[in-house]
């Protein structure tokens, strides 16, 4: 098992597949590197380095009591790329990994970075504010972290089904879809859950964006009920200087099937252009 140690001293797990120009994943809350697989392994085989870190307080990595929050996530993965040494590197978020790639560009600058990819992210700013309209209420946020401390395992399963978009009309469940969700969302301690919650939902991203000055591809569903698109990518994809927005139309917070198809087509046009 690959493990680096940062600064602070907590261990960080990391997949390291292939050779080439470096593709590196982040993923979102509440999950692990183990989502990134199928992108994993698809760059790999198409002549890139993957490269895929479980967050601290998430999967395999080290669950500090301090440090869950958005700027640190940032040094971490920072502290990744310094450690491989790695340069001209595309970087590819989802969801709270989008916060991750943005914050990181932001506070680190874009020296070692060629491009990005964020998916489903949460930049601008998640939370419904008079200046932010379009945001979600902090009630909804609330109900996460009630959630979470009431009975954790029930809420990642119960939260599986939106995140997938499986409670739409003719939609296809995947119930080993769901147990996938659920398993990896056990794997992040409850404190670096909790601390999560509020990094993702009130963390606000516009200075990070405007920071980005890479070509950066822009990819949300239209359907996706956990990140609603409205607050997320088509404001991101404005705030973004060299930005190319793509929506997936009825797709969900969480990529399967044909809508996942599409994306891997995207994420392989976009990094070999």
């Amino acid at each position: 098992m690959s493990t680096f140690t940062t600064s602070d001293g907590t261990d960080i797990f990391y997949k390291d597949w292939g050779s080439g120009q470096p593709v590196v994943f982040s993923h979102g809350w509440p999950l692990n590197a183990d989502t990134w697989d199928g992108q994993a392994r698809l760059v790999a085989e198409n002549g890139f380095r993957a490269v895929a870190h479980d967050r601290r307080g998430h999967g395999r990595s080290g669950q500090p009591w301090q440090g869950n929050h958005m700027d640190q996530y940032a040094d971490d993965l920072a502290e990744l790329i310094e450690t491989l040494n790695l340069n001209d590197v595309i970087l590819v978020g989802h969801s709270t990994g989008g916060g991750e790639v943005a914050r990181y560009i932001g506070r680190h600058g874009t020296s070692r970075v060629a491009k990005a990819v964020l998916l489903g992210a949460v930049p601008p700013l998640m939370l419904k504010t008079d200046a932010n309209p379009e945001g979600t209420p902090i009630d909804a946020f609330d109900g996460i972290r009630s959630g979470v401390e009431a009975d954790r395992s029930q809420f990642y399963w119960d939260l599986s089904e939106a995140f997938f978009g499986f409670n739409r009309p003719g939609a296809t469940e995947s119930e080993g879809m769901r147990r996938a969700f659920w398993l990896w969302s056990m794997q992040v301690g409850l404190k670096g859950a909790y601390d999560c919650i509020k990094q993702f939902s009130e963390t606000d991203f516009t200075e990070d964006l405007a920071r980005i000055d890479v070509p950066t591809l822009v990819a949300h569903g239209d359907d996706d009920q956990i990140v609603p698109i409205g607050a997320a990518a088509l404001k991101t994809a404005q705030l973004v200087k060299d930005a190319t927005l793509k929506v997936y139309p009825g797709a969900p917070h969480g990529l399967v099937g044909e809508f996942e198809k599409a994306f891997n087509a995207d994420l392989l046009d976009f990094i070999r252009s």
